[in-house]
């Protein structure tokens, strides 16, 4: 049976935690670009992404919506295809975040920079075939650092190449933004 707030008299109080939840915040990326910001209390913590109010009101105001729906494509993407996309909005498109310090943690670790790498990449693999299942179009965003060697980050690139999956390298970190 279903327990409400009001059967253990917390509605006072849940109240009073989710009153200003429901509200999205405008706030300025630092290129100045307008970023709607939306999860209040727990909105983020059991779906991996945000509220279709945000959603609803970024598509209002923007050209495009960026939304991020984290946690992998084994957790948060596939809750909001299954959950948001189902019923309200599918997405365009699926950004893969990875960088080489991820791969190589997916491998057992050999101290064989490439070996390490060719060995995670079972991880990144496995991503992106979830993705694809969805039919939804994706890039892989190679977060490069600046310990990564270009050998590595060449590696890796080649090896995206030679699958036909979309990639760009983002060097955000490296450029302090």
């Amino acid at each position: 049976s279903p327990v409400f707030a009001k059967d253990i008299g917390v509605q006072g109080a849940m109240t009073a935690l989710l009153k200003d939840a429901i509200k999205p915040n405008l706030v300025q990326t630092l290129e100045g670009t307008a970023a709607i910001m939306h999860g209040g209390p727990f909105a983020n913590i059991a779906h991996g992404c945000n509220t279709i109010i945000a959603l609803n009101t970024a598509l209002k105001y923007g050209k495009y919506v960026i939304t991020e729906a984290g946690f992998g494509s084994d957790l948060g993407m596939e809750k909001f295809i299954d959950i948001v996309g189902q019923q309200y909005m599918y997405p365009d498109c699926v950004v893969i975040a990875c960088s080489l310090r991820s791969i190589i943690q997916h491998s057992n670790k050999t101290g064989n920079e490439i070996e390490d790498i060719k060995l995670g990449l079972t991880n990144l693999q496995q991503h992106i075939n979830n993705i694809k299942a969805f039919g939804v179009n994706f890039v892989v965003a190679i977060n490069k650092f600046t310990n990564d060697s270009e050998e590595s980050i060449n590696f890796l690139s080649n090896w995206l190449n030679e699958q036909n999956i979309p990639f760009a390298l983002c060097d955000g970190f490296n450029l302090g933004a």
